[in-house]
């Protein structure tokens, strides 16, 4: 029977507590200057650099171009939260309604939706790896409540409007803007936006000009419509 040290046991105890700290607490010190400046980059635009140039494509680094709030059109604002997440201003980064009906969906054999909000979609982006593992989602949801104590709601969707995957290699809503309609994203129709909005669940696999985002566009054209002004 192998014995452990005291010793040994007190170094391990203090690595766990280490790597706990830097979990839990370290993530605060990313998020805090997050109030002031855009992030050089996120996890999953480091992920794609990685794809992109194993698959040999130019440029292997994504292309993103950070505009401010008021270089991008409210109605892509409204196009995203009514795709995205309707309940963004009233869930503290998990939407518990939302949540709730993707259960009982799966308790009764019907097609699961994503109840991921735009915060923790927020967090995903920046911070974690792709996947479904119960850890990463549990670990993305406490990244997501970091999210709305550190920063405001209006924040959280500067920092998903900029970071947002909008096609191979294109990231966020200027380059979307530029890449798909040949406009700024400040210039974007409803009808545009509403169509960009409609491929964030799979940008890489539909195209804002297809049949999928021509049938979704006018459902969320209406949501828009009657969404409150902001």
């Amino acid at each position: 029977m192998v014995r452990v040290s005291p010793q040994w046991r007190q170094r391990a105890l203090r690595g766990v507590l280490v790597c706990l700290a830097l979990v839990t607490i370290g993530p605060v010190f990313l998020i805090l200057p997050l109030n002031l400046v855009q992030p050089p980059t996120t996890a999953v635009m480091l992920a794609r650099t990685v794809q992109r140039w194993r698959a040999d494509q130019e440029p292997a680094y994504p292309r993103r171009r950070v505009v401010g709030r008021d270089a991008i059109s409210p109605q892509l604002r409204r196009a995203v939260l009514a795709a995205e997440d309707d309940r963004f201003y009233l869930h503290w980064g998990l939407d518990l309604v939302e949540l709730r009906k993707a259960i009982d969906d799966a308790q009764e054999g019907r097609r699961v939706r994503g109840a991921s909000t735009i915060t923790q979609q927020v967090a995903k982006n920046l911070f974690l790896w792709e996947g479904r593992s119960l850890v990463r989602k549990g670990y993305e949801a406490y990244l997501a409540v970091l999210l709305e104590l550190c920063l405001p709601k209006e924040r959280i969707l500067d920092l998903y409007l900029n970071l947002a995957e909008w096609g191979d290699g294109e990231f966020g809503a200027e380059r979307a803007a530029q890449r798909h309609f040949r406009t700024s994203a400040k210039s974007l129709s409803a009808e545009q936006a509403a169509r960009l909005a409609a491929i964030l669940p799979s940008p890489r696999r539909w195209s804002p000009h297809g049949a999928y985002a021509s049938r979704r566009a006018g459902e969320l054209q209406e949501r828009m419509r009657l969404a409150p002004e902001r």
